[in-house]
């Protein structure tokens, strides 16, 4: 009886290892890179995934999955692939871990050496990929929970590079107030109404502190979500899209952005309307690119389905 019950367990064991291995093992045809450890990191490893036949691309979009995650498999989502493809975008997943167990993501503080890993394993897919343009495309930052730590650090760290930037529910932030150039960089800062209420309040503060200051940014509660992704991976595509209109030059410079161009929404009347000419710091609002990311903006604060 012991020796069945052990045969099974050691067979369920060998076939869940099996499914991890299939789970992490990398499809035909995609480029990997893997930069060794360094300060504040242990693993940095990094899938590169391209539209068939693109010729250049135009910026990056960066994948970066919550605690110690593995995001690399995420550059086969049909979603982010077919994204990619309209826009002549590279998908690049990412995997980090800490050095040893912590509540705090130690990664997450890119100025240490994580985020120069990152920028490093980009040049190198694109040597490997025969798109040197990677070297220097700017990046597109998707993640949720402490990959969103992550984005706002890089974002924070490199804000020349960067296009636009999600918050996706994260608690744990190394920087505070951001320069007045990381301000200027657009931001979705995601909450969710039934998350830890460390989280929410940790993600408001932040946004609060540096949107007194100009940050081009908007703070959004999906009200119903607890820690998940929820509707922030469809409303951050559309945010990035509108974004990228506005911003990224057939050069692939960045065209500053500013108050006026975009759309003030007033978070607690969960309005919207097209900014002033002149900032209001004493008001709390919430900054988006578009009317139709406002609109978006508004459905999800108000638990209603997104429309196109």
């Amino acid at each position: 009886m012991k020796r069945a019950l052990l045969a099974i367990i050691c067979a369920i064991t060998v076939g869940v290892h099996a499914q991890q291995r299939a789970a992490s093992a990398p499809p035909a045809g995609a480029i990997e890179e893997t930069v060794a450890p360094g300060a504040n990191f242990d693993k940095a490893d990094f899938r590169l995934w391209l539209p068939t036949g693109v010729a250049k691309v135009k910026a990056i979009v960066l994948l970066v999955p919550g605690s110690n995650g593995d995001a690399r498999n995420d550059t086969a989502d049909p979603a982010w692939q077919a994204f990619a493809t309209k826009h002549q975008l590279a998908l690049v997943g990412v995997h980090l871990t800490d050095k040893q167990q912590s509540p705090f993501e130690e990664y997450a503080d890119v100025s240490r050496g994580s985020g120069q890993a990152i920028l490093n394993a980009i040049a190198s897919l694109g040597a490997k990929s025969n798109h040197p343009e990677l070297g220097k495309a700017p990046l597109l930052l998707w993640g949720m929970s402490a990959g969103g730590e992550v984005n706002y650090e890089l974002a924070v760290w490199k804000p020349e590079r960067v296009v636009a930037f999600v918050v996706n529910k994260g608690g744990i932030y190394y920087t505070a107030l951001a320069s007045k150039a990381s301000r200027a960089v657009p931001g979705l800062l995601f909450i969710g109404g039934k998350d830890l209420e460390s989280r929410i309040d940790i993600i408001t503060g932040l946004f609060a502190l540096n949107r007194r200051g100009g940050a081009l940014w908007a703070l959004t509660e999906e009200p119903d979500a607890a820690h998940i992704v929820g509707k922030s991976k469809d409303m951050a595509m559309m945010f990035y899209e509108d974004v990228m209109a506005m911003r990224l030059g057939e050069d692939g410079a960045l065209e500053p952005l500013t108050e006026e161009r975009g759309f003030i929404a007033d978070i607690h009347a969960k309005t919207f309307a097209p900014a002033p000419a002149k900032f209001n710091a004493n008001v709390t609002s919430a900054w988006l690119p578009s009317e139709r990311v406002a609109r978006a903006w508004v459905a999800v604060e108000t638990g209603k389905p997104i429309e196109p």
